[in-house]
């Protein structure tokens, strides 16, 4: 996720603070203990690209060379671009009409359509590929690649640019009309260019899940980069071929980042004077009104339908593939899900409080110092699992030994990769919280713990908890960090499922996939509760 551009009232560089009054801003100069702490955040994430990077390029001129013209190299940067372009397009066109179906038409029951077009977020990619694989295995191909990636990362567009449509000034619409603008040529040169920002966001998301993901990509046959990345390192662990093709990986995403930059430009379309707040006009669907519900029918059942009702066929089936629940698959069962929901509540607790003294700085004290320290955190965003992790376990190996395969270990990797997650929402939460009341707080004799704990808390708290529910769900689902740092024979629900279904075990699967599967849906509940509790107090 990036960060919210400037609005009307800031300056176009994040780096140059605003002259205007914010209560939200001081200018005094930061402390050095936070400033420290912030550093020390930015520089955990600078650490295993640096390392991953040298250590690609100590192989030598000649071995870079050899290693990276292989046809092998064009076959994966051939299907890696193929399925990321594919996919982010697809997911850009279903996201925008679902989300304008949603929003701005007279769909019957809209408000349910919502959350179920949403939901497929909450359902982690490779247990789509499971549901789908399950099914039929005739989609191991880039077909199969691109429906399971369309169905799954969908909603990173449907939200953000619902969201957008619900805050574009309904004036704008109502004008071109009378001005003879259709329904069609209204959209094109009205509405869309003021959803570009959601848009091309949402799309960037999309294009860097694609890169980054591993399990569906895997359970697929599928070759991409991160497939291969982690085939080179199963076969010459700690190799010079896995850290060159983790290389290229980065290159792509960030390309990816630089590509929004510039397409987003510095457009700006926010409202001077926001004004009293009108609902727009839902369009009629008049005869299109039941194809309508049928074509939301059809990809919910498609994107939700498929998983959970695969997950659920599988839970029914008692053959020899199936799993008995006896004494010691049930115990199997509750110690993946313990271990899924430890390293959960451990990687949203310190990628929270990492996120903590950054988020502080650059809303309390902005400066150059503090964009630059945001922007290095944001490299994460560039940096798949499957690369993190692999520059995580080299370095252990050389330098931090004692701790490889540890659970310390894991849950730092796990805040070095949602840091960016974190902070988005750390920032946000802070940034509701008026610093005039901890002057108040600290005019009156309270200490700086005393005003954390009395005032900075209790304001910032739901968007605090948003944050790290966004991080427990992010960590819970997560495979390929797990896969090569768990401490050796500790099995989540992500990694069983993905072990189950590598051997085309779909009913042993089926537990871990349907707990995985329940505990993101109440992580998600949980997160949207939170967050509608930060809103109204930022209100």
């Amino acid at each position: 996720m990036r960060a919210l551009p400037a609005t009307v009232f800031g300056s176009a560089d994040p780096a140059i603070p605003a002259r205007s009054a914010n209560p939200h801003r001081t200018r005094t100069r930061a402390p050095r203990g936070l400033l420290v702490a912030a550093t020390l955040s930015a520089v955990l994430v600078l650490i295993p690209l640096l390392f991953i990077i040298t250590q690609a390029f100590n192989a030598g001129t000649g071995q870079i060379a050899e290693l990276l013209w292989r046809p092998l190299v064009g076959e994966l940067l051939f299907n890696t671009v193929l399925i990321a372009g594919a996919s982010t397009c697809t997911c850009a066109v279903l996201g925008t009409v679902t989300a304008w179906l949603v929003e701005r038409t007279q769909l019957p029951g809209w408000r349910v359509w919502a959350i179920l077009l949403a939901a497929p977020l909450a359902v982690p990619a490779f247990i789509t590929s499971y549901a789908w694989i399950s099914l039929s295995q005739s989609l191991q191909d880039f077909a199969g690649a691109l429906l399971v990636i369309t169905s799954s990362y969908y909603p990173l567009v449907l939200l953000p640019v619902a969201a957008a449509l619900r805050g574009l000034d309904p004036a704008l619409e109502e004008t071109a009309r009378a001005l003879g603008c259709g329904p069609w040529r209204c959209f094109f040169r009205v509405v869309l260019p003021q959803l570009r920002s959601a848009l091309l966001g949402g799309m960037l998301l999309v294009a860097l899940g694609v890169l980054a993901e591993f399990g569906a990509f895997s359970l697929l046959r599928f070759r991409t980069f991160t497939t291969e990345i982690y085939a080179e390192y199963r076969a010459s662990f700690d190799g010079a071929g896995a850290s060159l093709l983790a290389c290229v990986l980065v290159v792509l995403c960030l390309a990816c980042l630089a590509a929004e930059w510039k397409v987003r430009g510095s457009a700006r379309y926010d409202r001077a004077d926001r004004g009293v707040r009108r609902a727009a006009t839902r369009y009629e669907l008049g005869s299109a009104r039941w194809a309508v519900v049928a074509l939301c029918s059809i990809v919910v059942m498609v994107t939700l339908g498929v998983p959970l009702g695969m997950t659920g066929y599988w839970l029914t089936q008692h053959n020899s593939a199936a799993i008995s629940l006896t004494s010691a698959t049930t115990m199997d069962l509750l110690s993946a899900t313990f271990a899924s929901v430890r390293f959960g509540v451990a990687g949203a607790a310190l990628t929270t409080a990492l996120s903590l003294p950054l988020g502080f700085l650059l809303v309390r004290y902005p400066s150059r110092v503090a964009a630059l320290l945001e922007r290095t955190a944001y490299l994460s965003q560039g940096m798949p699992g499957i690369v993190l992790a692999l520059a995580v376990v080299s370095l252990a190996v050389r330098v931090l030994l004692p701790l490889y395969q540890s659970t310390l270990l894991l849950v730092v990797t796990y805040a070095v990769l949602f840091l960016p997650l974190a902070l988005v929402g750390v920032r946000a939460a802070l940034v509701q919280v008026q610093s005039r009341l901890e002057d108040a707080a600290r005019a009156l004799g309270l200490r700086w713990y005393q005003v954390a704990w009395r005032v900075l808390l209790p304001l910032a708290g739901p968007g605090l908890g948003a944050a790290a529910a966004l991080v427990f769900i992010s960590v819970v689902t997560e495979l390929t960090t797990t896969l090569l740092l768990a401490p050796i024979g500790t099995q989540t629900l992500a990694t069983q499922v993905w072990v189950d279904t590598s051997t085309l075990a779909f009913a042993a699967a089926a537990p871990y996939a349907a707990l995985l599967v329940a505990i993101s849906l109440g992580g998600s509940w949980l997160l949207m509760s939170l967050f509608g509790k930060s809103a109204i107090l930022g209100a």
